[in-house]
């Protein structure tokens, strides 16, 4: 039996975790978040009694120190994920962003919690942007806290992935809202992006879990599809209002770089980007291939979404 702390829990992902874990393992779940009425609405969804809401920001280690005690895996989802948002507010998006996952880091290092995962991002793959740039921080910061546990027994991990279909900030609710005037909003046509279930974003953390050692970035094989092509699965028959890529929107989204692609291991189902180094402990290498030489995963070139694939999850 495990006990977890989720941050940003009452969000869509968390929500999607705290339902799986309680049907595994889950001897305790603890769920922290600032938002009180997304709290609210998760209470009333969620009332096992495993489950304890609290009130509380990444920001704030002494509240983070008392919610980590005696949990054994952390689970690190909550930022600000909002592009024009980390702009307009930099140095907030710093606060929450890099210095709420130092908080965090710190917390499950001084409560000895055995596990701690990071939700990362494409964005942070070669960013241009600020959000981008605070979650390439943040998850350089999270496993490489590896070695302020040092022979501690916390071990730091992250997930890296794509688009998650239907989640806080997803575009499909957007699109759903607009359908019914008859016309959505589209920024370019040429734009592809990398697109999963929230039940595959679990699938990926859970998996990290099973599977870290330290250090470690996890990274899905998933499927990517012109953002046209979802506009019509979600709206077909609506016409379509271009408005220009905004600020720092690139066209295609990446998740492993060429340059990590030298450290990073085909593992089948996934992919795991290796750290630099390991100052905190030696383990054996990875009995898996590297990538090819020049390997770039990118919207572009991934394999294709099935239009009925993606039915489905926006269904879900």
């Amino acid at each position: 039996m495990n006990s977890y702390l989720i941050t940003g829990g009452a969000g869509a992902f968390g929500q999607a975790f705290v339902r799986r874990v309680l049907k595994m393992d889950a001897r305790r779940v603890v769920v922290f978040s600032r938002s009180e009425s997304r709290q609210a609405e998760m209470r009333a969804s969620i009332t096992d009694e495993r489950v304890r809401y609290l009130i509380g920001d990444v920001r704030d280690l002494p509240r983070l120190m008392d919610a980590c005690r005696g949990v054994e895996t952390v689970v690190h989802a909550a930022a600000l994920k909002r592009i024009e948002v980390c702009e307009g507010d930099p140095a907030e998006a710093v606060a929450t962003n890099i210095m709420g996952t130092l908080n965090v880091t710190r917390a499950c290092i001084e409560r000895g919690v055995m596990d701690g995962v990071f939700l990362s991002s494409d964005k942070a793959a070669s960013p241009n942007t600020h959000y981008g740039a605070t979650k390439l921080a943040a998850e350089r910061l999270w496993v490489g806290s590896n070695a302020y546990a040092g022979a501690g027994p916390t071990r730091f991990a992250a997930t890296r992935y794509g688009n998650v279909l239907g989640s806080t900030g997803s575009v499909v609710p957007t699109w759903r809202k607009q359908k019914a005037a008859g016309e959505i909003t589209i920024t370019d046509l040429r734009c592809t992006r990398f697109w999963m279930s929230i039940d595959q974003a679990v699938d990926l953390v859970l998996l990290a879990l099973r599977e870290m050692r330290g250090g470690e970035v996890f990274v899905p094989k998933i499927q990517a599809m012109p953002v046209v092509s979802l506009a019509r699965v979600i709206a077909p028959g609506c016409r379509i209002k271009l408005t220009g890529l905004r600020p720092g929107e690139k066209l295609h989204e990446t998740l492993i770089t060429e340059d990590e692609a030298r450290r990073t291991y085909d593992c089948g189902g996934h992919y795991v980007i290796e750290p630099e180094t390991r100052s905190w402990g030696d383990v054996s290498p990875l009995k898996h291939p590297l990538v090819p030489d020049g390997f770039v995963y990118r919207s572009d070139t991934a394999d294709a979404l099935p239009v009925e694939q993606a039915l489905k999850a926006v269904a879900a």
